[in-house]
């Protein structure tokens, strides 16, 4: 159960930082942790990862950032962040300054779901032009996010979601969308060099057979980690990822939405204290993008 309590501001340790948060990121873990503790344990806890806002004060021995830096970054996961609060303290190397042109709630969509497409698709699958890349869920927060990272890599996408959500992979960028409800992607046998997995269980397992020889599957599933590579054997790689902060990530993050190659979609906000609502919303799991809490 999600509920305001006023907690005394912190300060920040050598090293770190204070942000005024302007605004907190929604993510899939955040209301799995809620409902499940996960790597927080049990509860009291405060959940949410993703935060943009000012720096309003620094520790000792911080280099990297000054007052007034606006910044984003998803510290300490998975330990606690507590990101959802009107203040929040951070390592100062897992925060990024935020680039021009991208407002708070922008930033606060995009540490969590951005780094994990970049460390899935960049650092991991090291994705190469004109590779055929299949991002499973697509319109989602992390898939919209990993088809415009694999664009910009020079890869050719092909993106999983409903019909009526076509027209939003399109407007991403995707080459060839797939309605998952009609079409399975196993008959697809040998076309792509890469999957992206954000959904896992059967329908990760239904992808491989769409993987060439040699290729790679990432999945967001630890649980579905071991299933995949009983099924894909020598002829496929399998790796589970779990995001790392990572300030050199982010801000690459931030050189392609100067650039313009990325962009987060943000499909809803809400006020801090309706984070209840939010997470309601984000459990259909019918959201397109993210879903971001508005701060101050």
């Amino acid at each position: 159960m999600l509920g305001l309590v006023e907690v005394p501001r912190p300060s920040p340790p050598p090293t770190e930082v204070l942000v005024r948060t302007a605004s907190a990121g929604v993510n899939p873990v955040d209301w799995k942790t809620r409902a499940r503790g996960g790597f927080l344990g049990e509860p009291p806890f405060t959940v949410g990862w993703d935060v943009a806002g000012v720096v309003e004060e620094i520790g000792y021995g911080v280099t990297t950032l000054s007052v007034g830096d606006r910044v984003f970054g998803m510290p300490r996961f998975p330990l606690e962040a507590a990101a959802y609060a009107e203040y929040v303290t951070s390592p100062s190397r897992q925060l990024a300054r935020i680039p021009d042109g991208l407002d708070d709630i922008g930033a606060g969509a995009l540490p969590l779901a951005g780094l994990t497409a970049w460390q899935a698709l960049v650092e991991t699958a090291n994705v190469k032009p004109g590779q055929r890349v299949l991002v499973l869920a697509a319109a989602g927060g992390v898939g919209h996010l990993a088809v415009q990272v694999a664009k910009a890599g020079g890869a050719y996408v092909l993106g999983t979601a409903r019909a009526e959500n076509h027209p939003f992979l399109a407007s991403l960028g995707v080459d060839e969308a797939i309605d998952y409800t009609s079409e399975s992607v196993a008959e697809r046998a040998g076309e792509v060099d890469v999957v992206l997995d954000a959904v896992g269980g059967d329908t990760a397992n239904d992808a491989l057979p769409a993987v060439r020889d040699s290729g790679i599957v990432v999945t967001l599933s630890g649980a579905s980690v071991g299933r995949l590579r009983e099924l894909a054997g020598d002829r496929v790689r399998v790796e589970g990822i779990l995001v790392e902060p990572d300030r050199a990530g982010l801000e690459a993050l931030a050189e392609l939405v100067a650039g313009g190659a990325l962009r987060p979609h943000v499909a809803h906000t809400f006020p801090l204290g309706d984070a209840a609502r939010a997470h309601e919303l984000g459990e259909t799991g019918r959201t397109q993008g993210k879903l971001v809490l508005t701060v101050g």
